[in-house]
């Protein structure tokens, strides 16, 4: 029985998942929007969620935690709380969303997803999307 069995394994290690999780909402705090399958965004939607929500207010025990979580990453760290903390400070909840992607991976056929910021900042967002926006 999966009683109160909240978190997914994803077929490795706890030291395994640890790090994957370090990567993933390190890449997602760097560049804003990745692309994974669709079963790590929803596995580590709500890591990332907690460390915005611990980025909102900068704090030397709120950085220590940061830093801890992923990994003494300072350059990650500091544009957490430097440039995506301010930016959810009125924000409730809800920082990070999924959008399925319509293909699927090549490899495997595994359902791929993207992994992003609700509100992003203009020069990470992709030409087409830019030239739709002013359209």
């Amino acid at each position: 029985m999966r009683h109160r069995d909240k978190s997914r394994k994803l077929s490795r290690t706890g030291a395994h998942r640890r790090a994957l999780a370090r990567n993933i909402v390190a890449a997602l705090v760097q560049h804003e929007r990745i692309e994974t399958t669709l079963v790590k965004a929803k596995a580590y939607k709500p890591f990332a969620e907690r460390l915005v929500t611990l980025a909102k207010e900068k704090t030397i025990p709120n950085i220590r935690r940061a830093m801890a979580l992923l990994g003494n990453d300072r350059a990650t760290t500091m544009k957490l709380f430097d440039v995506i903390g301010p930016r959810f400070r009125e924000r409730r909840g809800g920082y990070t969303r999924i959008l399925k992607l319509s293909t699927p991976r090549l490899g495997d056929k595994a359902a791929r997803a993207l992994l992003e910021f609700v509100e992003r900042s203009e020069p990470d967002l992709a030409p087409v999307e830019a030239e739709a926006a002013t359209a």
